[in-house]
């Protein structure tokens, strides 16, 4: 294993972020993988799933069972990771510039293309993501692990790479699979897979490549032995897909969870602010019209609540861990089996 550290130049003289990025070499031949984690600072279970895998990782690297590189970044913004106000670390979106970390990242033509010569501003946070996604390039599977509120278990995966992929959610226990294609804010995912939607067959090799944007539950998921439990999933993956070979592990799962087009999710908004007393949880199965949220917009008040109900059947796939809301505030994630009536291009969120 090789170990280096990344440095990110400051916008301001004497400020520098760094990051350590593992490298298993394995053989020449084999396929190759890239495992990132925390490019939102504060999104901690990858973080620990990542730190679970590294000693399986170097058991087989010792073992000569590494078959084909292997790069795993388990903490990829330390410009997040600083973002601290009264106490609360905020990783979302860059300080500076308000931009969500995990948008505008440079779209390359093809996979020899230089992310810096598309930088349109040379700020922290875009030397950052052109570095990310440098470092990325030319894998055959690209994870980018973050978490959800409250959330079931899942993944946002390229229409293009779809079912091919569905090995993966299976072996990484996912209950449920977003499938998108178009623009979605020039996510990571979006930068990792676009170069390759013009390339020729033998190169794009859909049937063979992985890339997702995996949702690992909520923020508070942070525990010992669900980072065990990921980390096995994501281990799996790699032996699944002949990057380590491990002739003792067992087949993985079959993925038995529900696929859709995120122009299937509603995002079910607030109404009005006040406190949330939510009636359904993440993995609900919900009928149209059910009451979902009951918002306390004015306390004491015989009509002080506002009820929020479901606009079509399905599952509930997340909710927001806070109880305060504003208007207008994404309160959970609905997936229907059609398309929302609400549904706009681009991602879901900000």
């Amino acid at each position: 294993m090789r170990k280096t550290i990344e440095f990110i130049e400051g916008d301001t003289e004497g400020v520098s972020y760094s990051f350590p990025v593992y490298v298993f070499e394995g053989g020449p031949t084999g396929p190759t993988a890239y495992l990132q984690a925390a490019l939102h600072g504060g999104e901690l279970p990858g973080v620990v799933a990542l730190d679970a895998l590294m000693p399986l990782l170097r058991q087989a690297d010792i073992e000569g069972r590494i078959r084909g590189k292997i790069t795993v970044v388990p903490s990829a913004n330390p410009i997040a990771r600083a973002q601290y106000q009264a106490h609360e670390l905020m990783g979302r979106f860059h300080f500076r510039t308000l931009t969500n970390f995990n948008r505008d990242f440079p779209l390359l033509s093809s996979p020899g293309d230089d992310p810096y010569a598309l930088l349109e501003e040379n700020s922290a946070d875009q030397r950052l993501k052109a570095r990310l996604l440098a470092l990325s390039m030319g894998h055959d599977i690209v994870l980018d692990l973050h978490c959800d509120d409250e959330s079931l278990p899942y993944l946002y995966v390229p229409k293009v790479l779809w079912p091919f992929m569905r090995d993966c959610a299976g072996a990484m226990n996912m209950d449920a699979v977003l499938l998108w294609d178009g623009d979605c804010g020039a996510a990571f995912d979006q930068a990792s897979i676009d170069p390759y939607l013009g390339a020729p067959a033998s190169l794009a090799r859909f049937n063979k490549r992985i890339v997702s944007t995996v949702e690992y539950r909520g923020l508070a998921d942070v525990d010992a032995n669900i980072a065990q439990h990921d980390a096995r999933g994501l281990y799996r993956v790699l032996v699944m897909r002949g990057v380590i070979e491990d002739e003792k592990l067992p087949p993985p799962n079959q993925f038995s969870g529900l696929a859709a087009p995120v122009e299937n999710v509603e995002m079910v908004r607030a109404p009005c602010a006040g406190a949330l007393l939510y009636h359904v949880k993440p993995g609900d199965r919900v009928e149209e019209g059910q009451r979902l949220v009951t918002i306390v917009q004015m306390p004491g008040e015989m009509d002080g609540r506002t009820e929020v109900f479901a606009p079509q059947s399905g599952l509930i796939l997340t909710r927001r861990h806070h109880r305060a809301t504003t208007k207008g505030d994404d309160l959970l994630k609905l997936v229907g089996a059609h398309p929302s009536a609400t549904h706009k291009p681009g991602a879901l969120e900000d």
